[in-house]
C-alpha cells in the first residue's frame, strides 16, 4: 500500500501544510471544518453523480472526522432506484464508449492522473480528515492512487491478442480482448483513493463504463476524484457514483443483469455473499478480501531491517490494511533482541490528529475498530500473553484512538491468531524451526499476503514457495505497487488488481476462427 509513516517523515520545521493551520511548540489547532483546511473548497462534494448530474436526493448520512468524532459532511443517501438509474446510464454510455480508440482512453486517463497530482495536497487533507491516517501517509496514498491511473493509461494501448495456427486447413484463430461491459465497483474505507483508482483505471482503460459505490465512512475522496475525472474529459456517463448507507440498495449492483462485472474489496463474509448473488447472472467477479498475514523473522535476518518492515506493514494506517502483518513469528534465538528493538521504536510513536505533523499514528476509522483491538488484547492476556507496551485508550483524545500495542508470549489458540485484528496490535509468536513456522503461518483460511526476513538463499526460496498466499515480501514490508499483481488465494479472494494482468479482469477473450476467404 502507500508509504509508511515513521519519525523520519515528520516535517522537521514543526509546521503543518494544512491550509490556515500551524503547529508549533507541540500545539496543533485541528480545523473545525474540512473546507477551511484545503485550498480548493470546490473539491468537497456531498452529492452523488448520476447521468452526468450531481444528485442530492431526499436524505443524507453524516461523515465523521475520526480524530474528533465530529461531523464534517452530510452525504446524499440514495435508494435502490438510484442504482438502477445509474446502471441504465452506464449501459447506454457503454454502447459508444466501447468503440473509443485505446489511445484516446489513454489520453483521458493521463489527464485525470495529472489533475489528481495537481490537487494532491488538498486530496491528502480530505483523506486524512475522513479516514484518520497521517498526512504523510495520505500524500503517499494520493500518489499511489494516481500511479494506477498512469499505469493503466499505458496499459490501455497494450491490450494484445494472439494469432493461433489452426489444425484445420485454410483456417486461422485470432484471439481478441474486448471490454466486458458495465462494471460495479465497491471500494473500502481504508484506502479511499488508491482502492478506487486501482479499479477504475483498468475498467476505463478497457473501455468499460462503471457504477461506483464509495464507502460510507470515506465518500469524500471518491466524490473529489469524480469531479476531477469529469474535468479531465472522461465522459460523465462512463463514471457513475452512488452514495448510500442502505445496504439493501447496493444489492442492485451485484444482481442487476445489466452489470457484467463486480469488483469488490472488503471482508471475506461480504465478499462471499456478493459472489453468491452475482452467480445468479453469472457475473465476472474480482474479490480482494480479508487477510491474516504472517510476518516471519528468522535467526539469520537483518533485525533492523525486520523492525523497519514491521513499521512499514504493521502500523501503516494504524494497522488498518488488508496486507498488514497480523501475526509476527520470531525465531526463539533472536526473539528477545527483536522485541527489544521493536519496543524501542514503538516508544517513539505519538498518536493524535493525522494533520498534526508531530503525530506518527492517527485514529482508527470508528469506535468498533477500537473495541476489536481491545477485545484481541484482552483475550490474549487472559490466555497468558504479556502486554509489553501500549493498548490503552487515551482519555485526553476525543476521537477513535488506541495506543499501538505489543504483545509477547502469543500462541495459536488466541483469537488474534485466527481473526484479522485490523488495528495497531503487534503480537509476537516464538518458533523453533522452519517446518514449524510454515505450518503455523499456513494455519488460516486466509491467503492474501505473507512476509519473512532471512538471508539464506535456500531458505528464501523454500519459504517463499511454501507460504499459501498470493503475495510474498522477502526482506521487505512493502509489496504493493501499480506494476505488481495484487490479490490473494484461499478465502482471501479471486482475481488480480494492478500490473499487466489487471486489465484482463475487465475484458472478455474472444476467439475468431477465420476460414478461407
Amino acid at each position: 500500500m502507500s508509504p509508511t509513516k515513521d519519525q523520519s517523515l515528520i516535517d522537521t520545521n514543526g509546521h503543518s501544510e494544512v491550509n490556515g493551520q500551524k503547529s508549533t511548540n507541540g500545539t496543533f489547532n485541528h480545523p473545525a471544518t474540512i473546507k477551511e483546511a484545503i485550498s480548493d473548497p470546490s473539491l468537497i462534494v456531498e452529492s452523488s453523480f448520476i447521468g452526468g448530474e450531481w444528485i442530492r436526493g431526499d436524505s443524507t448520512f453524516p461523515v465523521y472526522d475520526p480524530a474528533t468524532d465530529k461531523v464534517i459532511a452530510e452525504i446524499a443517501n440514495l435508494d435502490r432506484q438510484a442504482f438502477k438509474t445509474a446502471i441504465d446510464h452506464a449501459a447506454t454510455a457503454f454502447k459508444s464508449f466501447k468503440q473509443t480508440n485505446e489511445h484516446e482512453r489513454s489520453k483521458l486517463l493521463h489527464r485525470w492522473a495529472a489533475l489528481i497530482r495537481q490537487h494532491a495536497a488538498d486530496l491528502a487533507v480530505i483523506l486524512t480528515m475522513e479516514n484518520g491516517k497521517t498526512l504523510p501517509e495520505a500524500k503517499g496514498e494520493v500518489e499511489y492512487g494516481a500511479s494506477f491511473i498512469s499505469w493503466f493509461a499505458e496499459e490501455a494501448i497494450r491490450s494484445y491478442g494472439d494469432v493461433i495456427p489452426s489444425q484445420h486447413p485454410n483456417s486461422t484463430n485470432i484471439v481478441i480482448r474486448q471490454p466486458i461491459g458495465v462494471c460495479a465497483i465497491i471500494a473500502p474505507w481504508n484506502f479511499p483513493i488508491a482502492m478506487i483508482t486501482r479499479k477504475l483505471g483498468p475498467a476505463i482503460a478497457a473501455g468499460c463504463t462503471t457504477v461506483v459505490k464509495p464507502p460510507s465512512e470515506t465518500p469524500l475522496c471518491a466524490l473529489a476524484l469524480t469531479k476531477l475525472a469529469v474535468e479531465a474529459g472522461i465522459p460523465p456517463n462512463v463514471l457513475q457514483v452512488v452514495t448510500t448507507k442502505d445496504r439493501s440498495a447496493v444489492e442492485e449492483l451485484y444482481t442487476n443483469p445489466i452489470v457484467k462485472k463486480v469488483s469488490f474489496t472488503g471482508s471475506t463474509g461480504v465478499g462471499k455473499m456478493i459472489t453468491a448473488k452475482a452467480a445468479g447472472t453469472m457475473k465476472k467477479v474480482s474479490m480482494e478480501l480479508g487477510g491474516n498475514a504472517p510476518y516471519i523473522v528468522f535467526d539469520d535476518a537483518d533485525l533492523d531491517a525486520a523492525v523497519d518492515g514491521v513499521l512499514a506493514c504493521k502500523f501503516r494506517c494504524s494497522g488498518q490494511t488488508c496486507v498488514c502483518a497480523n501475526r509476527l513469528y520470531v525465531q526463539r534465538s533472536v526473539h528477545d533482541e527483536f522485541v527489544a528493538r521493536l519496543l524501542a521504536r514503538m516508544k517513539k510513536f505519538k498518536i493524535g490528529s493525522g494533520l498534526d505533523p508531530s503525530v506518527t499514528h492517527g485514529p482508527l476509522v470508528n469506535k468498533a475498530g477500537v473495541r476489536k483491538v481491545k477485545d484481541h488484547i484482552d483475550d490474549a492476556v487472559s490466555k497468558g500473553a504479556k502486554l509489553a507496551y501500549g493498548g490503552e485508550v487515551p482519555a485526553d483524545l476525543q476521537g477513535y484512538f488506541i495506543e499501538p500495542a505489543l504483545l509477547t508470549g502469543v500462541t495459536q489458540d488466541m483469537l488474534l491468531a485466527k481473526d484479522e485484528t485490523f488495528g495497531p496490535l503487534a503480537p509476537i509468536f516464538a518458533f523453533e524451526t522452519v517446518e514449524e513456522v510454515i505450518e503455523m503461518a499456513n494455519d488460516t483460511e486466509f491467503g492474501l499476503a505473507g512476509y519473512f526476513f532471512a538471508n539464506d538463499l535456500r531458505k528464501v526460496w523454500r519459504v517463499a514457495t511454501a507460504l499459501e498466499v498470493g503475495m510474498v515480501g522477502v526482506n521487505t514490508g512493502k509489496i504493493s505497487a501499480a506494476e505488481a499483481p495484487f490479490g490473494g488465494v484461499k478465502e482471501s479472494g479471486l482475481g488480480k488488481e494492478g500490473s499487466k494482468y489487471g486489465l484482463a479482469e475487465f475484458q472478455v477473450m474472444k476467439n475468431i476462427t477465420l476460414g478461407s476467404l
